[in-house]
């Protein structure tokens, strides 16, 4: 019977980066709550929410796509 898991310690590390770098993409792009929905609030157009947080959001499924086809080099 073979008790060995398919994904690795190191595996697990970046899976685990990979989704905390995910949730900060989500928490940059929400910001702060609109005091007034009528009034139109040019904030919501910042390169931060526009550019930084999509990038980090693709960057953590790239890191978790890859930890999750990671296979570690045999041990001699």
């Amino acid at each position: 019977m073979n008790t060995k898991f398919a994904i690795t310690k190191k595996g697990l590390l970046l899976l685990a980066s990979g989704v905390a770098i995910m949730c900060l993409g989500f928490v940059l792009m929400a910001g702060p709550a609109v005091k007034d929905p009528a009034v139109f609030n040019e904030a919501m157009f910042s390169f931060r929410r526009t550019v930084l947080a999509p990038i980090l959001i693709i960057a953590g499924l790239g890191i978790d796509i890859f930890a999750i086809m990671f296979k570690p080099k045999k041990e001699e």
